[in-house]
């Protein structure tokens, strides 16, 4: 499946959003968003500088991201919850952000359920972003 511009962009910002939610920075999840960005295309410097200023970072909106499609949003809702399991440390807010996006994106609450369910038992899932491109 080709993502369009757009979609990589969104992709790699609510991951950011993700990561930002708990006002932390932890090398997992640094990892994760480095290995999304570079399957996506964007350039090291561009993401290693990002990191760098992501917590004082004040202007990248939160709003919940629509994508082009259903596939790409449960795709990115996956990943994100792989992102928001990985410090061990689950944090509300990332949870219901990503509720919000996946509501946004005609998600099926069951489908998320189901999701969020196999992210507690087990952190070592791969990245449905390499399925779908």
């Amino acid at each position: 499946m080709e993502l369009t511009l757009q979609d990589k962009s969104n992709y790699l910002k609510g991951l950011l959003i993700v990561a930002k939610k708990d006002n932390q920075l932890t090398e997992p999840e640094k990892q994760i968003i480095r290995d999304v960005a570079l399957k996506l295309g964007f350039a090291k410097e561009f993401y290693e500088d990002t990191l760098k200023s992501l917590l004082v970072n004040k202007y990248i909106a939160d709003d919940p991201i629509k994508f082009s499609t259903v596939k790409i949003a449960q795709s990115f809702v996956s990943d994100g919850l792989k992102l928001a399991f990985s410090d061990l440390s689950t944090n509300d807010k990332e949870l219901k952000w990503l509720k919000s996006t996946a509501l946004v994106n005609s998600i099926e609450e069951e489908w998320l359920a189901e999701k969020i369910k196999r992210y507690k038992e087990s952190s070592n899932i791969e990245f449905a972003l390499f399925s779908i491109i």
